[in-house]
């Protein structure tokens, strides 16, 4: 059974303490696509509930578990999720949360992946918006930079893919090949999320893909391996930065028994060891990234490096986040089980000018960092459910988000929950999260929440990096058995 989660009280009470004083007095707002964003912060173990926001604007609503004060979703006015749903809700939402952040007591604190003109105007006149600068991130995440920001940086040769950057056109397939030294390559370009703007290439239609979209490109070979994310938090320390490096994940990607494009992530664990080595290079490489984006952009706060665990136990890197992720919120659980709030608490603090003086000395907590990923020990995971089907659906016949368990193919409810370490996948549970109301039309590709929960191993949700395990493949298979065919309202005449 995965180990219960003590944080210390006392610390509790100094970051609840910092972050409202951080804050003073001015309401919290999240502007993420799920309204319970932040919930692994105020509705977990050791609770901070200055981090629950008194307004949530969002995509998603969030359930009475997980409940910040009020919110303000899109889905609950359109009765519809899919695809398109979950790119445009902030234009749906930008005349209605700007009227209900104006009529706040005071001007609020916006917290978002990262700061845009359209977050600063809903903040107002005197608002603030903690979070990355919008234009920073989309300089730091240049995928074409990465190999100069690496290399800026200090971080050895040896944990970098063979990659090479072009400014014009694509040169031939074969030209880069040999370039790269790899008959599949990966091309990249911008600073886009969620497996946008990358295209793996092995023949010259691919290229001529690739090609379309705008440069400048990184064209790298490809890595076979275990993708990877590991959540990492710089705080401003007298002169420098003290560094936080959290345990590394195994990331599924181009998961299709699961709905999940190549290129793109299909969750993440946490539970998995990672060679000794590999933890170790990993630790000092984002330690000299987190020194270096202070160094030259006095950058404080959460940032994420993608990277590729490789079958001989050696970490390469592949991409960087400047910015909230969407593994932000399952990752805090690992702050938890070593007794800490989320990272993202932190984040807030420090981007608001405050003092997380409740984490321990960095080097402390990077060593046992290294000591936890390297051993089999409790983690969480997630899991993205999607609508894999090509026609509209409804989820019906359950009793919303919360814990349940698979009972001979079925989802039968356990209890309600809203944090990862409310279900133990090692006796079959899992919090099924973000699910849409039962009223609610889902369509094709639709995001129908995530699977969550703590495991030691066998509850895991991946056996290969491209595949699901039996468990993960259950929950699936179970969750379809309530999806009913319905009308897509948006056609429906």
């Amino acid at each position: 059974m995965p180990a219960q989660i003590l944080v210390e009280p006392g610390v509790v009470s100094a970051a609840d303490r910092a972050l409202r004083e951080a804050l003073a007095g001015r309401p919290l707002v999240s502007a993420e696509r799920f309204c319970a964003s932040l919930r692994t912060a105020y509705a977990g173990p050791g609770p901070i509930e200055a981090a629950r926001p008194t307004v949530a604007v969002g995509c998603y609503p969030a359930w009475t578990a997980a409940a910040p004060c009020s919110m303000l979703a899109a889905e609950e006015r359109t009765g519809v999720r899919g695809p398109d749903q979950r790119r445009s809700w902030t234009d749906a939402l930008d005349g209605p949360a700007r009227a209900l952040l104006a009529g706040l007591a005071r001007p609020p604190v916006v917290s978002a992946w990262y700061a845009t003109d359209r977050l600063r105007a809903w903040a107002g006149l005197g608002g603030t918006v903690a979070a990355i600068d919008g234009r920073l991130r989309a300089v730091v995440e240049d995928k074409a930079a990465f190999t100069a920001l690496l290399t800026a940086a200090g971080v050895p040769q040896r944990l970098r893919i063979p990659a090479v950057r072009i400014d014009g056109a694509l040169p031939a397939l074969g030209e880069l090949q040999c370039m790269v030294g790899s008959e599949r390559l990966v091309v990249q370009c911008g600073a886009d999320s969620g497996g946008r703007g990358t295209t793996f290439v092995t023949a010259d239609a691919d290229l001529e893909a690739a090609a379309r979209m705008p440069g400048p490109y990184k064209v790298a070979a490809f890595v076979t391996g275990w993708s990877s994310n590991t959540t990492v938090l710089t705080v401003p320390a007298g002169r420098g930065v003290a560094v936080y490096v959290d345990r590394p994940s195994h990331k599924a990607v181009g998961v299709a028994e699961a709905g999940i494009a190549p290129g793109k992530s299909a969750g993440n664990d946490w539970s998995r060891p990672w060679p000794a080595r590999a933890a170790t290079d990993l630790v000092d490489a984002a330690v000299r990234i987190g020194e270096f984006l202070w160094r030259e952009h006095r950058v404080a706060g959460l940032f994420g490096l993608d990277a590729l665990l490789t079958g001989d136990g050696a970490v390469l890197f592949n991409e960087i986040n400047l910015r909230n992720q969407g593994t932000t919120e399952v990752s805090g659980v690992n702050q938890q089980l070593r007794g800490l709030p989320p990272f993202v608490v932190a984040h807030l603090t420090v981007l608001l000018g405050g003092l997380a003086n409740w984490l321990p000395a960095a080097d402390e907590f990077n060593a046992a960092t290294i000591n936890t990923a390297t051993r089999s020990a409790p983690g969480p995971y997630y899991l993205k459910l999607r609508h894999r089907g090509h026609t509209p659906v409804r989820v019906t016949g359950l009793r919303g988000p919360g814990v349940y368990r698979i009972i001979d193919g079925r989802l039968a409810w356990v209890r309600p929950g809203a944090h990862p370490a409310d279900a133990d996948a090692d006796v079959g549970e899992v919090l099924l999260a973000n699910l849409p109301d039962e009223r609610v039309v889902c369509l094709p590709g639709a995001e129908l929440g995530t699977a969550e929960a703590l495991t030691t191993g066998p509850g895991a949700p991946f056996a290969e990096p491209h595949a699901l395990s039996s468990f993960g493949r259950s929950v699936l298979d179970a969750l379809g058995h309530q999806l009913e065919p319905a009308t897509d309202p948006t056609t429906a005449r």
